[in-house]
């Protein structure tokens, strides 16, 4: 389900909290469909589209706060995918039909503005915010109302 990316835009590694670990593997496999890496008793390595997410179990999440978006909560710090336009579309549609549980349901914002976007927030089983998006064209992905 998710393609690796290209090889010209070099990987990133991100470890994050989480407090149920095979909850969240679950979550990262069944749901975004991601392969593990390495493991311990202690943290999963995810390969989320090529870069290295690692889920760190820890015994409580750190409280952290929220932006309004478009009437909704959301968190401040959150982590995602910058997805091509179909494959977004196809991926919001599976989440869907998985029975999701979106934060944002998934919509376009910006509809007609520099930087419009199709976006969707959910949350992994131990709360981490996380956003996929997508835009017609990537010239838009840092696109100012100038240009």
């Amino acid at each position: 389900m998710v393609p690796q990316m290209t090889p010209e835009i070099p990987p990133f590694h991100l470890a994050f909290p989480v407090t149920d670990l095979e909850a969240t593997r679950r979550f990262f496999v069944d749901l975004l469909g991601c392969r593990t890496g390495r493991e311990d008793r202690r943290w999963i390595d995810f390969d989320l589209h090529g870069h290295q997410l690692t889920a760190h179990l820890c015994e409580q999440m750190p409280s952290l706060g929220t932006n309004r978006v478009d009437g909704k909560e959301i968190p401040v710090m959150h982590f995602g995918l910058i997805l091509d336009w179909g494959r977004w579309q196809d991926t919001a549609a599976a989440l869907r039909a998985a029975g999701a549980d979106f934060l944002l349901e998934p919509q376009i914002r910006f509809r007609g503005q520099p930087g419009e976007q199709a976006t969707l927030f959910l949350r992994d089983p131990s709360g981490n915010g996380i956003e996929l998006k997508a835009f017609r064209s990537r010239r838009q992905l840092f696109a100012t109302a100038a240009e």
